[in-house]
């Protein structure tokens, strides 16, 4: 399958003043196998996988000079380490803190060969080290699947041109929205996406989906000198639950204090399991100067884990006819900020954002706000009657925004200053608006 970061990993490949790489993001969101599809490109690939082979850790002990690991690690996988001819990839890297140090020193000193890494729970390793690097490693940060990437691993890449057009014909629109639901069920887990391209059975998709999620649970151990196990589920969970409101840590379970709610929730933020959305006035750029660190909400980074968590019904999606119900449990507010996330330069972190009228008996809020160009631009997704949009006309009557979009299952209108898109092409607000 395709992914959009490949053509950030060639031009990486092909940079003369190029760093050290650094592939970061959540487990199973394909960060080893693009690596490996850059690896074929090249004539020698040693990938050195730290958890599996942890006999191999013991040569980062001895010394960091580069020239010296290049000459074990050759010979203990026999494979050629050659400047320009062969891509040396640490896999989960995070189990061995000494060569994510290395890094560095690679760039200093052997410039010429390719290296990079990648790993899950990297925040929790980088936060020990006193300097790993800065300004001599290039990071690149890596989501689950988008929909385009969903919908060309399907084969539809026909839809993915046409469905930014302006004038989608209505079969096509359909048929978009019917792929949109199935992906809010099984979600952009490229182990996911692989198995629906190969049965389109979506009942499986889920169970598989099931057993990752587990597996994700299962990895609560590895914090288990940071957080409570059992905490760090329990906000997991809550995170679902709460999707589409401020996040409140009396919520959570009234038999942990904030603080330790605070600290479960931090941990799995950083982990790329959840993403926060802050609060924020939206007078000016940019956006994070005016938030309020205390007030915020949060999203899964998958519809198809949200979807699971919550423990919703299929039947409910799939035959949904409109975004009230096709939004249940927030669902389609989840989607649209992993597509924005998804949609930005991979080389920076996302920061997400929203606004809610803090004037006295008022209730109006906009899910996302993002940065285009110099101007702010309010999304909405819809979950009024249709014409209803009391939020948006407040915030463009308190702002100096000249256009507010609104994500629904219509195809592309306006009313006034209001751009309605459809959430199929939720990321590609930016472009609609410019």
């Amino acid at each position: 399958m395709k992914r959009n970061i490949h053509k950030n990993l060639e031009e990486w490949k092909k940079r003369e003043q190029r760093k050290a790489l650094l592939l970061r993001g959540a487990r199973q969101v394909g960060k080893t196998f693009s690596m490996r599809v850059l690896g074929k490109s090249f004539k020698y690939f040693l990938e050195v996988n730290f958890e599996e082979d942890r006999a191999v850790r013991a040569i980062f002990k001895e010394s960091l000079n580069p020239h010296y690991l290049s000459e074990k690690l050759s010979a203990y996988f026999s494979v050629p380490i050659v400047p320009g001819q062969t891509l040396l990839f640490f896999d989960e890297i995070q189990a061995c803190p000494d060569a994510l140090s290395s890094l560095r020193f690679f760039h200093e000193k052997m410039p010429d060969l390719h290296v990079a890494a990648a790993g899950s729970l990297l925040e929790l390793v980088l936060s020990k080290l006193p300097s790993y690097g800065v300004g001599r490693i290039q990071s690149l940060f890596m989501y689950p699947m988008s929909f385009d990437e969903y919908l060309d691993a399907l084969g539809e890449q026909v839809l993915i041109d046409m469905k930014n057009r302006e004038n989608v014909d209505q079969l096509f629109h359909n048929k978009l929205i019917d792929y949109l639901k199935v992906f809010y069920l099984i979600g952009g887990l490229p182990e996911i996406v692989a198995e629906y391209v190969k049965s389109r059975d979506i009942l499986s998709c889920q169970q598989k989906l099931g057993d990752l999620v587990e597996s994700f649970r299962d990895d609560f151990v590895k914090y288990k000198n940071r957080a409570n196990v059992q905490i760090l589920d329990e906000v997991f969970r809550s995170i679902a639950l709460q999707s589409g409101h401020k996040f409140k840590y009396s919520n959570v379970e009234k038999a942990y204090d904030h603080r330790t709610i605070k600290q479960a929730l931090d941990l799995l933020v950083q982990s790329g399991l959840a993403y926060k959305v802050y609060h924020t006035a939206g007078h000016g750029v940019p956006l994070g100067s005016e938030i309020k660190s205390n007030r915020f909400k949060v999203i899964l980074c998958d519809t198809g884990i949200h979807f699971r968590i919550l423990g919703l019904s299929n039947a409910d999606v799939l035959v949904a006819q409109d975004v009230d119900m096709i939004n249940k449990g927030s669902i389609a507010e989840v989607f649209v900020g992993n597509e924005i996330i998804k949609s930005m330069d991979s080389r920076m972190r996302t920061q997400l954002f929203y606004w809610h009228n803090e004037n006295k008996g008022t209730s109006s809020e906009i899910d996302y706000l993002v940065q285009s160009d110099r101007e702010i631009l309010p999304i909405e997704v819809k979950s009024g009657k249709t014409g209803k949009m009391k939020s948006m006309r407040e915030f463009l009557k308190q702002h100096t925004s000249e256009f507010g979009v609104r994500l629904s299952l219509e195809s592309f209108s306006k009313y006034e200053n209001i751009l309605v898109v459809p959430l199929y092409s939720a990321n590609q607000v930016g472009r609609v608006v410019n």
